[in-house]
């Protein structure tokens, strides 16, 4: 490994938050170094637990998050904190904006706080938030919570990323159909309604457990329905209490080693697919039947379904 970079490990390993926060740039800028790094870290093994927080725009994530690691904090746990935002990480704008609640943990060590742009991710999070996990994993936080951007039903990746995912919902027209949704449904593993002082908060909760309670199976996981008011920070220890119950759920059943299993089969399989595009990519420019097919498509004189099995055929497969 590059001594640069070994050093660079070595000193986010002993605390150094900035040698972190520059790997961490490194990861969101694809840098040469991002196989370097993560193949050192890869061999370090972590406790972290991660939480994932979704939810459509407005419910009160951001808000919600300062709460949950308010709780952590008081008992005497380290956070790492990544925010999705789909402006720039670096203009200032959701630290002043939504992140404004998070404002009192900026100044706390054993917090770690880190506004990440999605560069044009449709899953709700940046391709490069799995890399940045595993360094806090690496850098021994107890817990790391992930925040979407908060775009929609599309924010599937949370999943994916997360042990625990929680979707904050609000009383609000349309959020109730936006929990009917096989999408959302599929993502939670545990509800929140959020600013549950507001009129429907109630029905809203009864509707989604009663939905809840008849897909259950037996010996799986009954998705509890919390209702919070964040703002009050109303609720928070009992959803704590839901996540400590998820956790202590996934490790008995071993559904947590389950889960991270299949998290790196497909962290591996994301590698694995942007490597071998990169690589056919780059013999495009080189191949001259490679151009060939290229230039028939651009031209309209072949399919692009003939021309794919044609060089799947003939040229990768030789």
């Amino acid at each position: 490994m590059n001594t640069q970079y070994e050093q660079l490990v070595t000193d986010m390993r002993s605390g150094d938050v900035p040698a972190l926060s520059r790997m961490i740039s490194m990861v969101e800028n694809n840098t040469e170094a991002v196989p370097l790094i993560m193949k050192e870290i890869c061999r370090y093994k972590s406790d972290s637990y991660c939480i994932g927080i979704t939810g459509p725009p407005g419910a009160g994530k951001s808000t919600t998050v300062a709460n949950i690691t308010s709780i952590l904090r008081e008992k005497e746990l380290s956070v790492g904190i990544i925010c999705a935002d789909p402006s720039s990480p670096f203009s200032g704008g959701a630290i002043l904006g939504d992140r404004v609640r998070m404002q009192k943990h900026y100044l706390d060590e054993k917090v770690f706080i880190r506004s990440m742009s999605t560069r044009g991710s449709h899953g709700g999070l940046p391709g490069s938030t799995i890399n940045v996990i595993n360094l806090l994993r690496a850098f021994r936080k107890d817990y790391i919570i992930v925040e979407t951007v908060g775009v929609g039903q599309t924010e599937l990746d949370i999943m994916k990323s997360s042990d625990t995912t929680i979707v904050v919902l609000t009383p609000e027209s349309g959020d109730s159909i936006q929990a009917l949704k096989a999408g959302l449904m599929e993502v939670a593993e545990i509800f929140v309604v959020n600013k549950s002082d507001r009129p429907g908060a109630d029905d809203m909760a009864t509707l989604l457990k009663h939905m809840l309670h008849s897909k259950v199976s037996a010996g799986e996981w009954d998705i509890p329905v919390v209702q919070t008011n964040a703002h009050e920070n109303n609720g928070t220890e009992v959803l704590i209490d839901s996540i400590l119950r998820h956790r202590q759920w996934l490790e008995n059943s071993g559904r947590l080693t389950e889960k991270r299993q299949r998290q790196r089969r497909q962290e591996f399989m994301m590698v694995l697919e942007a490597r071998i595009r990169q690589e056919f990519l780059e013999r495009i420019n080189s191949n001259p039947a490679l151009q060939t097919y290229l230039n028939k498509v651009e031209c309209g004189d072949q399919d692009i379904y003939s021309a794919t099995e044609e060089i799947v055929r003939n040229i990768l497969r030789r």
